[in-house]
């Protein structure tokens, strides 16, 4: 079938339960109502303005929920009164019904799958047509973090004849490869929905990424009327190009339905060629070599424009994560977008992706729990329907932090849902995120009382990690962490509650268990461990463990972009606010090693030297205005430090550096005076910290090796004068709506140093072929709204994000600061 994007020329509007009118007025509910001409994806939520009254809370990052109408006209022509009409919505989020043309077409209660609804029933052909989609999120308490609100994914609309290839018709995998060569294998299924036999032709070609043909097949196939047949081919691919992280080859296959006469239908599949072996010898192999993953978890809002899900934002993000070193990505905790999907393809990063929270038990009242029971099967076939023909995607995770993991019919009903996902996709491997205190349950005082009781020294480590701090940690955090954690992770009875779920997998996925990692294969030496959230913090600790043990697949980290919602999980407070007790304005969790406007902080550079992939050393300086002060703590946090060495006022007073380096030991030098060296590397966690006296200039850190300077990394202060200095990742656009430029805005001294202590007002207004999508900055707890023209900085820096439209031209973004010259950033719409 034909796919076209249905994005362009909606509307929405809220509050309505009758009409969607023109102009501001009263419903029928009394409450304003503003229809708004948009294009999709369009996040209703982040239109909202925040409120402390929320009952999300800090779950949302203070967002409120809504009704809200999407509707579009459109002509459906004549002709296709003879074919076959199906949409698409790939993500609704809030409980969604669906009418065409005022009639119920279907509803829809998941808001991260697809909703497909064959349209014939209900088109009026050669006549204008009105879609309608009611989306209630207003429930709240649906969600542990930010969700966003209405259609916040590709609606795509699906033109077939009656004898056709249905949506996700082809499946292509790839059984058998070596160097000469590799099967492929694809099966197609098609679809006669008139009365007529036909005699038809199945042809596949197969291209490599220059266009060049590599292989080709024509199966003949008698379909008959009303009938419905799977096809399949099975060609070889000479000397394969193969996908792997470092080369993501990707190949397309050209399938064509056509008679003796002429084409009926053709579509095109891109695929990968790679091959996955798995063992607790060898680890995760992709063509025959071990590879560990550098994993992050990730959420699916892209920050200031919200949940919107534009594949250049997507792109945005997986682009920033590589760079950093990362390989790997847990969609957490719901299935990956087809957009992010593609994207994974494209820059070889691989997938491990997530069905869902939740099962039966809840975590908030109006949860997808309240639908689970009736609807995992239907789920589990639409994420693997979604994800077989990316070679991104490694593996599925049934769940994340499952309290039915550590019983009986939980373990029963994860049986239900591998075999499930087996007798659709035996091609890749199965896990779970467990999180081995939740599947305890009540169990877990036992735990604690026995360890407490038997062993002194874990009794005083766990009552050091309940009282440590200024805070008082809650007891949840205190014994997820350190020795009394690994002793709980080791326990007998956390042996007894988790094996027969984790032996039903392919790999045991744990969550703050590092405790079992190395000891499992002791105990069970078949068994595959993957860290599956892991503390940041915990990367030198946790890297030594992957890197020793061939059976330990990786590290997944919480996590490598920060995201709203969950809002103040690493905030550090020093008025005494405790974390995981958000306090308005808190808006983001701040535990990403990217901050939300793509800043890779301090911890970002850590871990890519504590992977390997990093020689030159890097500096962080702890902020010198909470010097000596303390802040609420948790485990997701690391150092409050940013990479600058300008911090006006504080000359003579004391500062923390931190330097990072894999080396054995590092100089530092403050305008080229040594202030001597530390050890670092391997042995010290690959830090080494210095407390000296702030004075204005350049700060140096030299990285030695046997004895002799290698590299060096340095930090300038900057002057107070400063310019604007708007940093664009592209100036070309494609005027389709949905493209996107990310204009990153800081300032910079007449030397181009960066200033990160400028605190200003920034104005942003975009002119011409495109519109300003979100304009904000990274501060997890900041007032403002992401709609807003006008915003601060935050170290130093503040993020716009232009949209285009329809039309072909110019942009121009004026980007205005109190006492700088403004700048004008001209794009491109084509």
């Amino acid at each position: 079938m034909l796919k076209k994007k249905f994005n362009l020329n909606w509307f929405v509007a809220k509050n309505s339960g009758d009409s969607i009118v023109e102009s501001t007025e009263k419903s029928i509910s009394g409450k304003e109502n503003t229809k708004k001409a948009i294009n999709l994806p369009y996040d209703s939520m982040i239109q909202e303005k925040r409120t402390a009254n929320t009952k999300n809370g800090g779950q949302t990052g203070y967002y409120p929920g809504g009704i809200y109408y999407y509707t579009k006209s459109f002509f459906a022509p004549k002709e296709w009164g003879d074919k076959k009409i199906v949409i698409e919505f790939e993500g609704i989020q809030g409980h969604a019904q669906i009418y065409v043309n005022e009639d119920f077409a279907g509803k829809h209660d998941s808001g991260y799958s697809s909703k497909y609804i064959s349209l014939n029933d209900f088109l009026k052909f050669g006549e204008e047509n009105v879609i309608k989609v009611i989306v209630n999120n207003e429930m709240e308490l649906n969600s542990r973090w930010y969700t966003g609100s209405g259609i916040y994914r590709d609606v795509n609309l699906y033109i077939g004849e009656k004898l056709h290839i249905p949506v996700n018709g082809v499946k292509i995998r790839t059984p058998e490869i070596d160097l000469e060569s590799a099967v492929v294998i694809i099966d197609t299924k098609i679809v006669n929905d008139s009365y007529k036999n036909k005699q038809i032709y199945l042809n596949t070609k197969i291209k490599n990424r220059t266009g060049k043909i590599v292989a080709q097949a024509s199966t003949p196939v008698t379909m008959y009327g009303q009938s419905v047949e799977k096809v399949r081919q099975r060609v070889a691919v000479l000397s394969p190009d193969l996908w792997d992280c470092d080369t993501p080859n990707l190949y397309t296959s050209e399938i064509t339905l056509a008679d003796d006469e002429m084409t009926i239908e053709e579509l095109t599949q891109r695929f990968g060629i790679r091959k996955l072996q798995l063992s607790a010898a060898k680890g995760l192999q992709i063509n025959g070599k071990q590879v560990k993953l550098r994993g992050t978890c990730l959420h699916h809002d892209n920050g200031i424009i919200g949940a919107n899900t534009l594949k250049r934002a997507e792109q945005r993000r997986c682009e920033q994560l590589k760079a950093a070193g990362f390989n790997a990505i847990r969609s957490s905790h719901n299935p990956m977008s087809k957009a992010m999907l593609e994207v994974c393809d494209e820059l070889g990063i691989l997938v491990l992706d997530e069905l869902t929270d939740v099962w039966n038990h809840s975590k908030n009242i109006n949860d997808f729990s309240n639908f689970f029971d009736s609807s995992w099967e239907e789920e589990i076939e639409k994420m693997v329907e979604k994800d077989f023909n990316h070679p991104s995607v490694i593996i599925y995770s049934l769940g994340n932090e499952i309290p039915e993991a550590g019983t009986s019919k939980g373990a029963q009903q994860n049986r239900k849902m591998v075999n499930k996902v087996r007798t659709l996709d035996d091609t890749r491997y199965i896990t779970n995120g467990i999180n081995g205190i939740l599947a305890l349950g009540e169990k877990i005082k036992v735990v604690i009382g026995d360890l407490m009781k038997n062993n002194s020294q874990i009794k005083m480590s766990a009552k050091k990690d309940a009282t440590d701090g200024s805070n008082k940690l809650n007891s949840m955090m205190s014994i997820m962490m350190g020795d009394f954690a690994d002793a709980i992770a080791t326990h007998p009875l956390m042996d007894k509650a988790l094996n027969e779920t984790v032996e039903t997998m392919d790999i045991a996925g744990y969550n703050y268990l590092t405790g079992r990692h190395e000891r499992e294969h002791e105990m069970y030496p078949n068994r595959v461990v993957l860290g599956t959230e892991t503390f940041p913090a915990d990367i030198a600790n946790l890297w030594r463990i992957v890197t020793q043990n061939n059976h330990v697949l990786g590290d997944m980290t919480w996590t490598g972009y920060d995201y709203l919602g969950e809002a103040a999980v690493a905030v550090f407070h020093y008025d005494g606010q405790v974390n995981f007790n958000p306090r308005f304005p808190d808006r983001t969790a701040y535990c990403g090693d990217i901050d939300l406007i793509g800043y890779r902080r301090p911890i970002s550079y850590y871990r890519e030297i504590v992977y390997g992939l990093r020689k030159q050393p890097y500096i962080g300086v702890e902020r010198l205005n909470h010097y000596g002060e303390k802040s609420s703590l948790t485990p997701w946090m690391w150092k409050d430090n940013i990479a600058s060495w300008t911090w006006p006022g504080f000359e003579g007073k004391p500062a923390i550096v931190n330097v990072c380096s894999d080396a054995r030991e590092v100089e530092l030098l403050l305008n080229g005076k040594s202030l001597g060296k530390k050890p670092a590397g391997k042995d010290n966690k690959f830090i080494a910290n210095f407390e000296i006296t702030y004075e204005p200039g350049e700060l140096k850190a030299i990285a030695y090796r046997d004895g002799k300077p290698s590299e060096t990394f340095f930090l300038q202060t900057a002057q107070k004068e400063v310019q604007i200095n708007p940093a664009v990742d592209r100036k070309k656009l494609k005027a389709d709506g949905e493209d996107l430029a990310f204009i990153l805005i800081n300032f910079v001294d007449k030397d181009k140093n960066i200033n990160l202590s400028v605190q200003k007002k920034v104005t942003v207004t975009v002119e011409g072929a495109g519109m300003l999508a979100g304009l904000g900055s990274a501060n997890p707890s900041s007032e403002g709204n992401y709609f807003d023209s006008t915003w601060d900085t935050y170290d130093g820096q503040v993020l716009a994000v232009v949209r285009t439209g329809t039309k072909k031209g110019t942009i121009k973004v004026r980007i205005e600061a109190e006492d700088c010259v403004p700048k004008v950033v001209t794009l491109q719409a084509f």
